[in-house]
Order: C-alpha cells, then structure tokens, then sequence
C-alpha cells in the first residue's frame, strides 16, 4: 500500500484515542449514503412510473390503428390485410369494430341497479387478441356463441362499478343506426326519426376487468366479440386494423410505411399519438429529474468539501509534522484525495445497499399506496436497474474526487512552521 493511501486511511478512520471513525467522518459517510440512495430511489420511481403506465397504455390498445376519415366504417378485404402483414416489422393484424352506444343495467341487478352510463363497444377478435386483460379472450370465446342470445362483454370495473352489474347480469344496449354504420345525430331528426333509429339489444356480463387505468379506459370501454357484434349492428364492417409491431422504436416509420402503401383513405396513428396527453404527462414527471439530480449533488459535494476542510482543521499539526518530514506537497494533496475517495466509497456502498433494501422491501409488501383515479396505479412501481445503480455510483464518485481538489490543494498549501505551531 502507499504510504499516501495509508496515511488517508489513518486520517480518515483511525482517531488519535479511538478505533472508530470521528464524528465529522461518520457524518459525511451517512450524508453520501442518503444522497445516493435518494438519486437511486428517485430514478427508480420515476422510470418504474413511466414503464408500467406506457406499458399499461401499450397493451390496452395495438401499438397503431389503421382507419378511415370520419370514423367511417369499411369492408374488410384481402389486400389490405395483405398490405399490413406485408410491412417490414409488422407482428400481427387484426380487424376491430367500435361503436359509441349507452348501457342500462336492469333495475334491482344491483346496489346501483337502473343506471345509465355511455360506453364504447370494440369488437375484437379473441383468438389473435393479446391484451393483458386477464382471461378476456377466454371468458369471450367460452361465452354463448347464440346469435339469439345475449352478446357477452367484458366490462371495466369503474363502469361496472357505475352500473351496479357483476358477471352474469344483463345490460341493455342503446345505440344509434346512422348511415354507413356511422353511429352519428346531425340534430334534425323528429322524434319519430330519433326513435326509429334506436337499436336495442341485451347484453350479458362475461367478465369484469381491471387495468387501474380509470378515466377514459375501465370507465368507458366494453369489449366483446367482433363477430357477434358484426351480426347485431354492422354485418362485414370494421372501424379499422389493429397492429402491433416487432420494434417499438420503429413504430412511427411503420406507421408511415403502412399509411403510404395503402393509400387514400386510409390513415395510421400510433398509440403515441393516440394518447399524447398521457404520454406528455410521462415525461412531464422525468423533466424534474435533471433539478432532483443536480439538488443532491450539490448536497453531496458541499458535504464533502465541508467534510475534509474539518479534517484539515484536525490534522493541521499532523500535516506540519509530515511536511517536515519530508512529505511534498502533492503527497499532502494525495492524502486528502485519498480520504474523500475512501470515505465516498464507503458512503456510495451504504447507499446502494440502504436503496436496494428499501426497493425489494417495497416491492415485497407495498407499504406504500397511490391514489389508483390519480396515477393509474395501487402502489409505488420501483424498477430496480443494475446500470443505473452503477451510474449513479460512478457519477457520485467522480464528483467527489473533482469536488475534493479543492480542500487538498488548501492542506497542501500549508507550511510546516505554521501548521506546528497552530
């Protein structure tokens, strides 16, 4: 060993009366533990965040819809399909059919029986359906195939929460008969018009689910088999093609591979694009990042420079003594170098092992809840990342060391006379 590394092993945590570290040296050890550790919580709760909300959003839609302008409703037809499939980086297509409809649950079927909620249907196929609803396709193609009876659906728990159903009540569905299967009022239908327009069919629960996504998604959206809703409503017709793609960071050139092989009329958007608000709110979050970073950081630089010129102060007379005995100056700045790089070392190891505890402790128990209408989720989602707790490490340790110039630059001015007789 050194005698540099060995004399700031001595400074740094062998006391003049003691064998364990001063105060001063204990303090800044626990100061770098909680300020990495915080970085590293930080971040993994942050990028937790953001993967399980874009995952949730990912798989409860297709990661692009193909469609028509106006919402209209199309055939399906071997080219297109051909067209789709036939795209570089295209994993699976599938037809949907969606329809803006209003659900009436019978009355006494429930605490909240009789109630009126609107919803939209999406017919969706259950054999190549891949969403992360559990059992969704299952309850679908295990339900009554009779086209004489009720369509089975699979309801969001808020709605179904909203209409007071459980598995195996019956709705009413109300929907509207435009033209082209257009579910649309232009306002100046009689009364007559409006009534005679009104398609009425019943519906059963096959299953309720629940993704945590609230607003807009188990509130709203009710799935149900394509087919039988084709032969209820809109016979042969689609809204569009639904795809999921091999690459995600392909995802928009494939869309605009998609939109320019097709053609007019046809358009593609991304689920991106189809839920920006959300997605702009993900990255709202990670924009706070760079100001918790850069608050810790300078916590922790200022306790170390803080830290070592307390230990200068305290060894101002040992300084002297090696000075006289020869040590240079650069040596004397080794010294100190060598304690903040121990000390942060030591510091940075606590706090690895202080914010891998907490996460698996976390992830174990759930100690720590979330309001679910707010952020979409039960509990705090902590995405335990080896590399990032190796960034965080270095970049805690390189700080240190850059930052610990300063202080040992200040030890290693000093005289011998001075500091003998300080």
């Amino acid at each position: 060993m050194k005698a540099e590394l060995y004399i700031a092993r001595r400074f740094a945590f062998k006391p003049r009366s003691l064998s364990k570290p001063t105060f001063i040296v204990l303090a800044s050890v626990i100061g770098i533990a909680v300020g990495t550790a915080a970085l590293i919580l930080t971040l993994s709760i942050v990028n937790g965040f953001a993967s399980v909300i874009e995952g949730k959003l990912i798989r409860f839609t297709s990661h692009l819809q193909v469609r028509q302008p106006d919402e209209r409703l199309f055939a399906v037809t071997r080219r297109d399909l051909q067209t789709l499939t036939g795209v570089p980086g295209v994993a699976t297509v599938s037809p949907f059919l969606e329809m803006n409809v209003m659900l009436r649950s019978r009355a006494g079927s429930g605490s909240a029986g009789g109630n009126i909620a609107p919803a939209m249907i999406q017919g969706i196929d259950p054999r190549v359906s891949s969403r992360f609803l559990q059992n969704g396709p299952a309850l679908l193609e295990a339900a009554p195939a009779s086209a004489d009876g009720p369509l089975p659906i699979l309801v969001g728990k808020t709605l179904a929460e909203n209409l007071g159903v459980k598995p195996g009540d019956r709705l009413m569905i109300v929907g509207i008969a435009g033209k082209n299967g257009a579910s649309a009022i232009t306002g100046q239908e009689s009364v007559v018009e409006l009534l005679s327009s009104l398609d009425l069919h019943v519906a059963q629960v096959a299953g309720i689910y629940d993704t945590g996504l609230t607003e807009g998604f188990d509130d709203i959206v009710v799935f149900a088999d394509i087919t039988r809703l084709q032969q209820l409503y809109h016979p042969g017709m689609i809204s569009g093609y639904e795809a999921n793609v091999t690459d995600m960071r392909q995802l928009s050139a494939i869309s605009e591979t998609i939109t320019s092989r097709l053609g007019y009329p046809f358009y593609s958007y991304t689920v991106y694009e189809r839920y920006s608000n959300l997605f702009e709110w993900l990255k709202l979050q990670k924009n706070i990042m760079p100001l918790l970073i850069i608050t810790i950081t300078v916590v922790a630089v200022f306790n170390i420079v803080s830290t070592l010129l307390v230990l200068i102060i305290e060894k101002t007379k040992e300084i002297g003594m090696l000075s006289a005995l020869g040590l240079e100056p650069s040596a004397v700045s080794m010294v100190f170098m060598g304690q903040a790089f121990m000390i942060a070392l030591v510091g940075i190891g606590l706090g690895n092992l202080f914010a891998l505890g907490l996460s698996l402790f976390e992830l174990r128990f759930h100690l720590i809840t979330l309001p679910e209408k707010s952020y979409f989720i039960r509990h705090v989602p902590l995405e335990i990342d080896p590399l990032q707790y190796l960034a965080v490490s270095a970049g805690v340790a390189l700080l240190t060391l850059l930052f610990a110039f300063i202080p040992s630059r200040v030890a290693a001015s000093l005289r011998p006379a001075t500091a003998l007789t300080t």
